[in-house]
């Protein structure tokens, strides 16, 4: 006999009744399934969804998931997100946060990555033990079959128990799940999640969560809604639906790379705020007009250990922000956006010769926050062009101001420049010279 979420059963339903027997089952099919001989009483649906998870590289013994961003980056980015305006009420509904809590309340993004986590202490402890934090990519291609993947690839409400996850690691756990749909477009917009130890889970507890799901979208109804163009931006600006590239017309995207905050605007519009990791692609992508590959993107993000599905997914997400901006096989800017960086200005203004324009457009490095190598070489070559250009000047004031700023702090050959300039009967050569004291200071120390 089968539920409705298509999963094995007995007719006891042993799920409910007796499950540490029905976990013991699960597991007995789990092991002769992945050894090559699959167990007739498993659902086709889940097989299918084991063979995807295993063809993407994710291992039943030992796999963590992919994580997307940092916890306290993924926060910061839950902090802006539609679904943070609904978590109150979430929380109020399923949270257990009591100290003999055993189940956690997970919302994630439209694509699987987990955003917030409620629960008792016992039970975050538990979650950390398997990186179920904010920042992980609970999707299928993050770490395998579990409720939320089979929410996000069916689009309905999904219940997992014990070893129905392909992950081991994964099998004292029960997963109850269902995606939440913006209530005018019908689009996904995250997944709602409940997990605990499987003995926790109840006949209730798939209820409990379209409970949750309804009461998300009926908020969402008042909510404020995403700026439109950056989902549909053509489309609104042409009751007709063409698209910028059906009318002939042009975009212009303009990255703000500088300093600490990176963002994006598309044709004037808002700014929207960027992960560094989409900072980070974005500055490759304009860096280089032929464009790259996936794996050569992931190895320049990722290192080694690189894929190409994350640099897949990740440009899907950047497409999800910024609409389409950006052409496959490689991955390049599409030749109907023009592209500005607040980098590429300064490095214009220094081609032209136009020394005072470059350093009043260059108020910090590039992605200060990034620490990726092919970042900071761009990052160094900016800044050591920028040192150069003002000492070719031979203007003591732009020297000057170079010097004492963040990005020349450490410049002791502009410095030196300066002084010879200035003489020791100039009082500005004081300020330079504290400067290089304390440089020399700082490196000795």
């Amino acid at each position: 006999m089968r539920q409705g979420n298509g999963s094995i059963t007995h007719p006891s339903d042993l799920r409910f009744s007796a499950p540490k027997e029905y976990a013991r089952a699960l597991r007995a099919a789990h092991e002769a399934t992945i050894s090559g001989t699959p167990d007739p009483r498993l659902p086709a649906s889940l097989i299918k969804s084991w063979q995807r998870s295993l063809a993407l590289g994710i291992n039943p013994d030992q796999h963590r998931p992919v994580h997307r961003h940092d916890v306290a980056e993924a926060r910061s980015l839950s902090a802006g997100h539609r679904l943070a305006g609904v978590m109150p009420a979430l929380s109020q509904l399923l949270a257990d946060e009591t100290v003999t809590g055993r189940h956690l309340l997970i919302v994630t993004d439209h694509e699987g990555e987990v955003l917030w986590r409620v629960g008792s202490r016992q039970a975050l402890r538990l979650a950390d033990s398997l990186e179920f934090v904010e920042g992980a990519d609970w999707s299928e291609s993050g770490v395998g079959t579990n409720a939320i993947s089979e929410a996000l690839v069916t689009g309905a409400p999904a219940q997992l128990f014990s070893a129905e996850h392909l992950v081991r690691t994964h099998h004292d756990w029960a997963c109850t799940a269902s995606p939440i749909r913006d209530p005018f477009t019908g689009e996904i917009v995250g997944v709602l999640d409940v997990s605990g130890p499987f003995e926790s889970v109840t006949p209730d507890s798939l209820r409990l969560v379209r409970c949750g799901v309804r009461l998300a979208e009926e908020l969402l109804k008042s909510a404020p809604t995403p700026d439109a163009g950056t989902r549909h931006r053509s489309q609104a600006a042409d009751p007709g639906g063409r698209t910028a590239r059906d009318c002939g017309t042009r975009s212009r995207l303009v990255l703000r790379l500088l300093g600490d905050s990176p963002s994006a605007a598309i044709d004037g519009g808002a700014s929207r705020p960027l992960t560094v990791r989409r900072a980070e692609i974005l500055a490759l992508l304009a860096s280089r007009g032929q464009g790259w590959s996936a794996d050569e993107l992931a190895c320049e993000i990722h290192g080694d250990a690189g894929t190409g599905a994350a640099i897949r997914t990740e440009m899907h997400r950047i497409r999800s922000i910024l609409g389409d901006v950006l052409e496959a096989n490689p991955y390049r800017f599409s030749s109907t956006v023009d592209v500005v960086t607040d980098a590429s200005v300064v490095a214009g203004h220094l081609r032209d010769g136009r020394v005072a324009e470059a350093l009043a457009a260059y108020p910090a490095q590039l992605l200060t926050r990034s620490a990726n190598l092919a970042v900071g070489f761009m990052r160094d070559e900016l800044n050591v062009a920028m040192g150069a250009s003002v000492r070719s000047s031979g203007d003591a004031r732009l020297m000057l101001q170079w010097c004492m700023s963040d990005m020349g702090s450490a410049d002791t050959a502009t410095a030196a420049a300066a002084a010879t300039l200035l003489g020791p009967g100039d009082p500005r050569w004081q300020l330079v010279g504290a400067r290089m004291d304390r440089v020399d200071r700082e490196l000795r120390a």
